[in-house]
């Protein structure tokens, strides 16, 4: 598993913006086109208001192709469904602070299979939630939408909170990435990545995109 650090600047396509009726193909794309990362959002109908995928692509995913998976489970209950994203074949799994389960010992699972373990937390969730737990994390995934449905606005007051998550890891001498997801393009990744953050996850701006090779180089270097 090849990992990335906090200081380097990580392109993560989402899957949810990809032509469904070709994922294989699709996946394929990003990687030649760039792509550091593939995220995958995984939605249950209840924790959000929508359903896309589940472990099942998960897997085919990882069986086609070789490339990090950053699979983002906005699920009720992680902590049930987390064995079978392991086996899936996820290399990150993110879970939310705001969901029904034991936050601690999710994470700690998470890391004893072997993957990255993320947490997230949505725009009205504060960041006092998740300070507990910071030093239990590979990745904070800052939402820049409210979290069940692509082509939403990007939302800069979440930046203060990417600010202080920064300044956090720099105090207490931590190395999580700190990852955005929701609205990012080429102006919004400028704006994510001076606030701190170092995980630009991109959906109708890559996938949707004719030149995908140019589309990701834009946002990397933003």
């Amino acid at each position: 598993m090849i990992t990335k650090t906090y200081l380097d600047r990580v392109i993560a396509p989402s899957l949810l913006a990809a032509d469904f009726s070709k994922v294989g193909e699709e996946t394929s794309r990003a990687i030649h086109a760039g792509a550091d990362w593939l995220h995958l959002d995984v939605m249950d109908g209840n924790f959000v208001d929508n359903i896309s995928f589940g472990p099942a692509l998960v897997q085919a995913v990882h069986e086609s192709n070789d490339i990090f998976l950053d699979v983002h489970l906005m699920i009720s209950r992680p902590d049930h469904y987390l064995p079978r994203f392991i086996a899936a074949g996820a290399d990150c799994i993110t879970v939310h602070v705001e969901a029904d389960h034991d936050v601690a010992d999710t994470l700690k699972r998470i890391r004893e299979a072997g993957c990255l373990a993320g947490l997230a937390l949505n725009p009205a969730t504060p960041f006092a939630d998740v300070v507990p737990y910071l030093d239990q994390i590979d990745l904070l995934l800052c939402m820049t939408v409210v979290p069940g449905f692509g082509g939403q606005a990007f939302m800069p007051e979440v930046m203060e909170k990417v600010q202080a998550a920064s300044d956090y890891r720099k105090e207490k001498g931590l190395s999580y990435h700190i990852e955005v997801d929701g609205g990012i393009n080429v102006e919004t990744a400028a704006t994510s990545a001076k606030a701190g953050a170092n995980v630009m996850v991109a959906g109708s701006t890559t996938f949707g995109m004719k030149d995908m090779t140019a589309a990701i180089t834009a946002i990397r270097e933003a």
